[in-house]
């Protein structure tokens, strides 16, 4: 699922729109991992009311230099597959459903490539 937003919306406004689509598409899921931007109140709330856990990820207070974090790395991953092609590297559109479209486009590639390695 893709869901864009236009930046003056928060994170965790964005993530609320979202959370009854995660619940319509894939009933089953239960957990969610989040990072400190989607610690509010609102969020939790809803997240809560849908029947979700929530588990915040968070950096330690004492932590120096690079650590990683724990289920980060697949979000870094997914980044990392997407920037794979050269049209998501930058913000090169200018609408919306167009860099939607072109995120589909690069993870059903990178879909369709693992699936021919197996």
């Amino acid at each position: 699922m893709v869901n864009l937003r236009p930046a003056d919306i928060s994170d965790s406004a964005g993530a609320q729109a979202i959370l009854d689509g995660i619940r319509k598409r894939w009933p089953w899921v239960k957990h969610l991992f989040a990072d400190g931007a989607y610690d509010r109140l609102t969020f939790t709330d809803k997240a809560a009311y849908l029947d979700f856990v929530v588990e915040i990820i968070r950096r330690s207070d004492d932590q120096k230099g690079f650590q990683v974090l724990p289920r980060r790395w697949v979000v870094e991953r997914t980044f990392g597959w997407m920037t794979r092609w050269r049209r998501l590297v930058r913000d090169y559109e200018q609408r919306n459903d167009v860099s939607q479209a072109m995120i589909l486009v690069a993870m059903g590639g990178n879909l369709i490539r693992r699936t021919a390695h197996l």
